[in-house]
């Protein structure tokens, strides 16, 4: 990566508002781009349709309308594709990545699968480390795709797995790269480049309110700050579960998990709990009424949505839906 995209990392961090535009599209293009030879799956990420979900908010008044980014579209079959193809991007164009160095990284699923089709489809390795408790679907995904798997302690959460792979990294820098997506900038920069600006079109730049739920966090820093950017009013609600020991898959409880440090607190003009008995109930009404299968985080962050909905008299909320249901089936909350 050259060094004015170094810089403009830096600098978007601290303070983004100064950052001109041709300057963000420099970063992006020396940062974030693929070769002419590459995949033309790797071309396929972003772009995901946005839903207005009307049966679920059907008693919300008119001037309250809601709506949902369905991010498995994405190849991998999540949002998380977005950050892994750029942090990919972003270290085989610095020379970080090269044919002699496998990726590495902790994960709870999402991300790893990211990581697991892209490196499939460039023939670059794939070690990660997740929790032994992920759900089976994703399990046989990862290795349907040939990634290499560490199982870590289950009680240990994603947690665990972040420690197991910093270890790694640590003993076998010559092997490994590790991309640690909870740390990486270019991991909100993703979406600060695709996800906002996808939102703010089809919107037509009349979004009031952003609801998502955080697990690196990297979705709700990066597109709340182009967001905020390009519309201050903007009100930019974080989800989290309400205890520390929770089923929704792939969110974090922040005080009591290792924060991120990609992850600024200060962003959220309000944070909404949701219960695993909430998240659960709205996905299946997501199924049952909308027609759309999704995960359980999706389910918290409709949820969070509703709660908000009751909350205010007009505006144009959109929220993230991670991921689709087909790999969470063996929950029992579906029966």
């Amino acid at each position: 990566m050259r060094a004015d995209n170094t810089s403009f990392i830096h600098k978007w961090l601290g303070d983004s508002l100064n950052i001109s535009p041709d300057e963000k599209i420099s970063a992006m293009e020396g940062a974030f781009s693929l070769p002419r030879d590459a995949p033309d799956v790797l071309r396929q990420v972003g772009n995901t349709p946005l839903i207005e979900l009307r049966k679920i908010f059907s008693s919300s008044p008119n001037s309250i309308r809601v709506f949902a980014k369905a991010e498995w579209f994405n190849p991998g079959g999540s949002v998380k594709d977005r950050a892994a193809l750029a942090m990919i991007l972003n270290a085989l164009n610095s020379g970080q990545l090269n044919g002699e160095k496998r990726i590495l990284d902790a994960t709870s699923g999402n991300t790893g699968i990211g990581y697991a089709w892209i490196g499939a489809s460039l023939g670059i390795g794939v070690t990660l480390c997740i929790p032994k408790n992920a759900s089976p679907e994703r399990i046989k995904m990862l290795k349907a795709f040939g990634v290499e798997l560490i199982l870590t302690d289950p009680l240990e959460g994603t947690d665990g797995a972040i420690v197991r792979a910093r270890a790694l990294a640590e003993t076998h820098p010559e092997k490994y790269h590790y991309l640690d997506q909870y740390n990486n900038p270019v991991n909100p920069l993703a979406h600060y480049f695709t996800t906002a600006v996808e939102i703010l079109r089809d919107t037509q730049r009349q979004i009031t309110h952003f609801v998502a739920c955080l697990g690196t966090s990297g979705t709700f820093v990066g597109t709340t700050k182009r967001l905020r950017e390009e519309l201050p009013f903007i009100r930019a609600i974080a989800v989290q579960p309400d205890s520390p020991f929770h089923g929704i898959e792939g969110v974090k409880h922040m005080e009591s998990a290792i924060v991120p440090g990609i992850f600024d607190p200060n962003l959220a003009d309000d944070t909404i709990f949701v219960s695993t008995d909430e998240a659960q109930e709205m996905t299946l009404r997501l199924a049952r009424e909308e027609g759309i299968l999704v995960g359980v985080s999706s389910g918290a962050a409709v949820a969070a949505s509703a709660k908000l909905a009751e909350s205010i008299d007009e505006g144009c909320i959109v929220t993230i839906l991670p991921d689709r249901g087909e790999r969470y089936l063996t929950d029992n909350f579906w029966r």
